[in-house]
C-alpha cells in the first residue's frame, strides 16, 4: 500500500471488533520500532512502553480494576465491566508513557512528539493489516497509575494502545469534511 492508501484505511479498531487471535510479537516489535523513529526535539525520546500479552493481559486487566476501585469507591460495574474484559480481547496492549524532560524542553515539544510515535503506531498496524485503538480513559489520568509502568510523578502515562486481528468485515469508515474549509493559504 502507499502512505495515501495506508492513512485512508487508518481507523480506531476496539477490541470487541477483535477476534482474539494473538499477533506474532515481531509485529509489535515493528510497531515499536516504527514509534521509536518518530521526531522528536532535542533527541529526547520521551516514549516508554510497557507491553501486556498473554498472560499479561490478565494482570492488566487486575491492575486497572484494582486502580480504578481504589479511586472511585463506589464505580459503575459497567465500567469495571470494560477494564476487566476489554484487554482479554486483545491480542496486546501496549501501555504509553512519556518520561518528561523538564531541563530540555517544554512539555509541548514533547507531547508532539509522543502524537508523532503513536501516529506511527497505528499506521504500522494498518499496513500490517491489524486493527489498534488508543484508550486514554480507565485510568490513565490516575497518579498512583504511573508507578507501574516506570513513570515519575512528573512524567505522563498516555493511554493503551490496544492491537488484535480484526473480525471482518468492518463497517465503512466515515468520511473527513473537506480540508480547504479549515485551510487559509497566504501567497503574498
Amino acid at each position: 500500500m502507499t502512505i495515501d492508501e495506508i492513512i485512508n484505511k487508518r481507523r480506531s479498531v476496539y477490541p470487541h471488533q477483535f477476534t482474539g487471535e494473538k499477533i506474532d510479537d515481531s509485529i509489535v516489535w515493528r510497531i515499536l520500532e516504527n514509534a521509536n523513529k518518530a521526531p522528536n526535539h532535542k533527541k529526547t525520546e520521551p516514549w516508554r512502553f510497557t507491553v501486556f500479552s498473554g498472560d499479561g493481559l490478565k494482570t492488566f486487566a487486575d491492575l486497572q480494576v484494582n486502580i480504578y476501585q481504589h479511586h472511585h469507591p463506589q464505580p459503575s460495574e459497567i465500567q469495571l465491566k470494560k477494564l476487566a474484559d476489554f484487554p482479554l480481547m486483545a491480542s496486546h496492549v501496549i501501555a504509553i508513557g512519556m518520561k518528561r524532560h523538564t531541563e530540555k524542553l517544554p512539555e509541548q515539544e514533547e507531547l508532539i512528539a509522543m502524537g508523532c510515535a503513536l501516529e506511527n503506531m497505528f499506521l504500522t498496524a494498518t499496513a500490517a493489516g491489524y486493527g489498534s485503538y488508543i484508550s486514554t480513559g480507565g485510568i490513565t489520568y490516575l497518579s498512583e497509575a504511573k508507578q507501574h509502568f516506570d513513570l515519575e510523578a512528573g512524567d505522563v502515562l498516555i493511554g493503551f494502545f490496544y492491537l488484535g486481528v480484526i473480525r471482518e468485515p468492518l463497517p465503512p469508515y466515515r468520511s473527513y469534511s473537506d480540508v480547504k474549509t479549515k485551510t487559509s493559504w497566504v501567497n503574498t
